[in-house]
């Protein structure tokens, strides 16, 4: 079975839509992802740890609890998807696609053109980028039956 770890932004439904078009091709695939709840993940040092006056410092303690999750679930996949999308800039998902590289996992990116360019380095770490869902189910079947 492969370990696929779906990072990257939380504001759409792009998991779901991989996990169920995977399923569809009935691929025998683990996914593990962050946790996609925003507030949970904003709040989590605080509500598990106690307040904070200052924001960096409730940053902080999210960060550090959300980071177990991350590195666990990076350092026991076999893949890593890291979508970057629109509206937000996802500096979490260029943190896990370099923690990624930094473990040689392999990294599949999506993101539009217009992004082409900021994410030159991430790109260059990739061992392919999509430019939506369907292209990463195409090479996760790729990858594990190889099938076009």
């Amino acid at each position: 079975m492969l370990n696929v770890y779906l990072s990257g932004e939380i504001h759409s439904n792009w998991r779901e839509e991989i996990i169920g078009l995977c399923e569809k091709e009935r691929l025998e695939i683990n996914f593990t992802s962050p946790v996609t709840d925003h507030e949970a993940s904003d709040n989590c040092g605080i509500e598990i740890l106690g307040g904070e006056d200052n924001n960096y410092w409730k940053d902080n303690k999210g960060a550090k609890i959300n980071s177990i999750k991350t590195k666990k679930s990076i350092e026991d996949c076999d893949v890593v998807v890291v979508k970057f999308g629109e509206k937000y800039k996802q500096w979490n998902a260029a943190f896990d696609a370099g923690f990624a590289s930094a473990l040689n996992k392999s990294m599949i990116v999506i993101h539009n053109d217009d992004h082409q360019h900021a994410l030159k380095e991430v790109d260059a770490a990739a061992s392919a980028v999509a430019k939506d869902q369907y292209q990463v189910v195409r090479i996760l079947k790729y990858i594990i039956n190889g099938n076009l």
